[in-house]
């Protein structure tokens, strides 16, 4: 009898320790999660870093400047830096940048999006947003006092939707994206889980695949309180480090300070391609961990022995700690794209870059080794007859200036057709060497010898010492709280590339003469034949 009393007494104690334990590991974080507080947005000093000390209690998210100004118009009351007039206000104040765009937008059939059809697929979207984590609380018994999500029909990231036209991503005097910017920096985050190239990669991950180390490219798509959603690419690497020498450029780091800096220079250069992309402190604990669904996810976050916060991505071939990114203790800087419409609603082409580098630590190819490449493109269809060949020659000028070496494919929106603009995406591989200028990037523009008027008279402008490239590129990047953005070697290596463009023009112009180099009208295809001069060197 004692001993079966002192096996009973066993069992008590045995399954009293694992309730508690149960207590203590599961129930008990669930219920403090709950019971927390959302905190409001502290405001931070707008060069504060990630690198700098933070307080485990700093809030979710810095608050932006008092107002984001709207770089498309220029008054009287243009900001003053350092007793001169502002460059950049002077620059959009140009008449240049008031030219009517052509052709003019006539009717629906020049807006990407029909407004209407646009607001029910998004009440849907929200409703079953709703459903979803209605069932996730009652799942896991969380109680909570959220209210469901309503959609807004003001809300910037629905308004930057409905403005997306055949011109670009936005218009000139659209007041939309500097709102959007400022809530993309202010709003809470109510989820975040991996994008879909990072569940493509989940446990199917091939050693042999060198182009896509998703740990180094680790990106997280994040939804704010208005349902708006980003694209969050975390920093990887320093301001003022380089890539080296060695390095691949496919293997290279995928930098946050390059998505934020492409995005003011396409804005800057009148092209308006590239999503609206703004810089913002991460609270990795709050804003990622404690509101992410995905188990997966949660389960690659740890603390690091120096009391960081980190994660990585779920990968068989990366799940190491050394290729986790971590905050200081919770905060982490990143860069914020904002997402384009559903492919549901606006259907994307993906078409491979006729200029596509080789992917191989070997090999090159065919416009590596020919010089006259371009003649063989300019018999394929839709390059033979439409503006798409002058787009890809944009394109290429813009990843020119900013070192991009990676621009495998390009996407464009099916409806616009063969005449739509390229949406510039997936910038983060640029600016990762200010001391080289890699001009096979050019190849485009020296094979083909063309250029539209509109993409060389803006570059004419920015080589003026009144517009200076540089300058105008440092005080648009200025208004962004991660500031500075980019070193200073970085923005002078604007202006250098910016003058080896227009010399590369000059010397097409002198071989084939202006009338075959400068397309005076987007749809003009015609060309010079690059049998008689090649321009590469």
């Amino acid at each position: 009898m004692p001993g079966l009393r002192r096996d009973r007494l066993l069992t008590l104690l045995l399954l009293g320790a694992l309730l508690s334990a149960d207590l203590y590991f599961h129930l008990w974080p669930q219920v403090r999660r709950q019971l927390r507080p959302r905190e409001h947005p502290r405001g931070c000093p707008c060069a504060r870093r990630a690198s700098s000390p933070a307080p485990d209690s700093a809030a979710a998210s810095p608050a932006p400047r008092a107002a984001a100004r709207n770089f498309s118009r220029a008054g009287p009351g243009t900001e003053r830096h350092g007793g001169r007039g502002s460059k950049l206000q002077a620059l959009f104040a140009h008449p240049l940048y008031r030219v009517p765009e052509e052709p003019p937008l006539l009717g629906p059939e020049d807006s990407l999006l029909a407004s209407q059809e646009a607001l029910r697929y998004y009440r849907r979207k929200v409703a079953r947003w709703n459903r979803r984590h209605k069932m996730y609380k009652e799942q896991f018994n969380l109680t909570s006092l959220d209210t469901p999500l309503q959609l807004r029909l003001e809300a910037s990231w629905v308004q930057f939707h409905l403005g997306i036209s055949r011109h670009g991503l936005y218009s000139r005097s659209s007041p939309v994206i500097s709102q959007l910017l400022q809530d993309m920096r202010r709003f809470p985050t109510i989820s975040a889980d991996y994008s879909q190239d990072e569940k493509a990669l989940l446990g199917a991950c091939d050693c042999t695949q060198i182009v896509k180390p998703s740990g180094v490219h680790l990106k997280l798509v994040l939804r704010f309180s208005d349902f708006g959603k980003a694209m969050f690419k975390p920093m990887r690497q320093q301001r003022d480090e380089e890539t080296p020498a060695d390095f691949f450029y496919f293997i290279d780091f995928q930098r946050h300070n390059a998505e934020i800096a492409a995005f003011h220079l396409d804005r800057i250069l009148d092209f308006r391609r590239v999503p609206p992309t703004v810089g913002r402190l991460v609270n990795v604990t709050k804003e990622i961990l404690e509101v992410t669904k995905n188990e997966i996810l949660q389960s690659v976050f740890f603390v690091s022995p120096a009391s960081n916060v980190c994660f990585f991505a779920k990968c068989p071939y990366m799940c190491k700690t050394e290729y986790a990114v971590c905050g200081n203790p919770h905060l982490l800087e990143g860069s914020l794209s904002a997402f384009l419409p559903s492919l549901n609603l606006a259907p994307r082409l993906s078409v491979p870059n006729p200029w596509i580098r080789s992917y191989s630590l070997a090999g090159k190819e065919e416009w590596e080794v020919n010089p006259l490449y371009c003649d063989t493109v300019k018999q394929i269809y839709p390059y033979n007859s439409s503006s798409r060949l002058l787009n890809i020659i944009d394109m290429a000028i813009f990843d020119f200036l900013i070192g991009n070496m990676d621009r495998h494919h390009y996407e464009m929106f099916t409806k616009f057709g063969d005449d739509g603009f390229l949406i510039h995406l997936d910038n983060a591989r640029g600016f990762g060497r200010h001391s080289q200028d890699e001009l096979s990037i050019l190849s485009p523009l020296s094979q083909c010898c063309r250029i539209k008027k509109k993409t060389l008279l803006h570059l004419q402008l920015l080589a003026r010492a009144d517009y200076r490239l540089s300058d105008v590129m440092r005080e648009s990047l200025l208004e962004d709280q991660l500031s500075p953005i980019l070193t200073e070697p970085h923005l002078l290596a604007l202006d250098r590339r910016l003058q080896i463009i227009l010399q590369t023009v000059e010397g097409c112009v002198e071989a084939h003469g202006e009338q075959s180099v400068i397309a005076t009208d987007p749809a003009e295809q015609s060309a010079p034949d690059s049998s008689q001069a090649n321009l590469t060197s």
